[in-house]
């Protein structure tokens, strides 16, 4: 569907994503103005619709685009031999720290998006959302050490509900840095606050 786009010089893809990103993180997806996108990536109105047939699929490849080139980066660096879960569990937070610092711009599009509410998008990427989460946790946490864990313990839900806990830190984190206007979370806070829960539930759930 995006071949004419991807067939293009990474230079001159590169121009088009961030003006994208920029405008998308500026402005949101309603207020986002495709004519400031081109003007900003120095292409034509035309050529913009030629690659991507309109402003929801520039959005939503921009969404892929980005979690793709992040998540190859992460899965790289994380040490995924790390048989603890919490010790993979930090391991993991470290590692989303580290591209954090890499890529700040592709990390405040991630936040804006997170929190999008325009309808025209919104069904389809909250389904993006599901369908990542699902997959990235079963890739994420597999061929753990289970020996640590409480006998008796049903460890699976105990697992799922850390990563539920994480998940809905990290939308508290982003919900409170959009009510209070903040360009973006203060994320050492946020990292730090993530390690207190990590020693919360390895005392609750290790023997």
């Amino acid at each position: 569907m995006f071949s004419k786009f991807l067939s293009l010089d990474e230079a001159k893809q590169k121009r088009i994503l961030n003006a994208a990103i920029k405008m998308y993180v500026q402005k949101g997806y309603d207020l986002a103005s495709t004519n400031e996108i081109v003007k900003e990536a120095g292409i034509s109105k035309g050529l913009l619709f030629h690659y991507f047939q309109n402003k929801k699929m520039l959005y939503l490849f921009v969404f892929d685009h980005c979690m793709e080139l992040v998540m190859n980066d992460f899965y790289k660096k994380v040490d995924m031999q790390i048989p603890d879960f919490f010790e993979r569990l930090r391991e993991i937070t470290r590692v989303k720290m580290e591209l954090l610092n890499m890529y700040p711009n592709i990390f405040r599009f991630f936040e804006k998006a997170y929190l999008e509410d325009a309808s025209d998008v919104r069904a389809e990427f909250q389904e993006k959302l599901k369908k990542f989460s699902e997959s990235s946790s079963d890739q994420l946490f597999a061929n753990l050490d289970i020996s640590k864990f409480k006998d008796g313990l049903d460890i699976q839900k105990a697992i799922k509900s850390v990563i539920w806990t994480f998940e809905g830190f990290s939308a508290e984190v982003l919900a409170k840095a959009k009510a209070m206007q903040l360009d973006k979370p203060d994320y050492n806070e946020a990292f730090r606050e993530a390690d207190d829960y990590i020693e919360m539930f390895r005392g609750s759930f290790y023997k």
